[in-house]
């Protein structure tokens, strides 16, 4: 009951919200002082024009309103005239960024368990990555750019970097705050190095790396698109640049709401692959 409750909170506030974006700019003149400034559809457009706008950049619909699927061969065509339409700028802007996302984990994983394991490596490298880390990432992203082009690569690149040091620090300190009892015990039964980090270190870190993964993947989401806006050959972050430089705000807010449900769906594919991975934790049985 009380699932249902909330439930239905939700889709009222958000009723609520898109009638008001709707319709509350009818509203300007007569109340300037309740209908801000922001609701102007010059910037934000209407919800009725973004799913309209939705349509058309989807294929679904012709420039005239007809549905493309009552045309035979209408989808394909509408596909093949644009060489960045919402699908593919969708699958371009999506791989790019499960890519930078898997390679700044998997690197950020191993750099910080290693340095966590190795005082010595710690203490040589510990201020050059805390320098660096000091860097705004993104404003490097134009100099990867020049350097890697406005290709696929330059996108991964930037994600990499965004990402691999939100998993460095936290891989670091879960290397760090393992049990010094229980790395003792693996050594007194007569584990070597390895199966240590194997058997006590990397279990106990798991839950450090997991607690990084939801907002590494939106950071690497937010890595590829700044590379987008830069210079890209496809992907979501061109469609708003060119949907900007039109002046067209759908178009934009199009861009925008296709890349808020794939940040959400992401994060929840990671929060369903924690939940799974660290099932034998108690908390994550109590939840189940």
């Amino acid at each position: 009951m009380r699932r249902l409750s909330t439930l239905l909170w939700q889709v009222a506030i958000a009723l609520a919200a898109l009638a008001i974006w709707e319709w509350g700019w009818t509203f300007h003149d007569r109340l300037p002082w309740l209908v801000p400034d922001l609701l102007d559809p010059y910037f934000i457009s209407r919800p009725s024009a973004i799913f309209q706008q939705f349509l058309t950049l989807g294929c679904l619909t012709t420039s005239d309103g007809s549905w493309t699927f009552a045309q035979p061969g209408g989808f394909a065509r509408c596909i093949g005239k644009s060489e960045n339409n919402l699908w593919i700028a969708t699958w371009f802007t999506l791989k790019n960024t499960l890519w930078g996302f898997l390679t700044g984990v998997s690197s950020g994983f191993l750099l910080g368990l290693l340095l966590g394991r190795s005082d010595r490596l710690s203490e040589i490298f510990f201020p050059f990555i805390t320098a660096f880390n000091s860097i705004p990432r993104i404003a490097l992203a134009p100099i990867i750019i020049l350097a890697f082009g406005i290709g696929d690569a330059s996108k991964i690149v930037t994600a990499w970097l965004v990402v691999v040091f939100l998993v460095f620090f936290n891989t670091f300190e879960g290397a760090r705050a393992v049990d010094r009892d229980h790395i003792n015990a693996a050594r007194l039964l007569g584990a070597s190095e390895w199966q240590v980090t194997r058997t006590v270190i990397v279990p106990s870190t798991m839950a450090w790396l997991f607690a990084s993964l939801s907002p590494a993947i939106s950071f690497s989401l937010i890595g590829v698109i700044v590379g987008e806006f830069i210079g890209a050959e496809h992907g979501i972050g061109r469609m708003i640049i060119e949907a900007e430089a039109r002046g067209e705000a759908a178009g934009m807010m199009v861009a925008v709401f296709v890349l808020m449900v794939a940040g959400v769906i992401l994060s929840a594919l990671v929060r369903r692959l924690q939940a799974y991975l660290l099932r034998w934790r108690p908390a994550h049985q109590l939840g189940g």
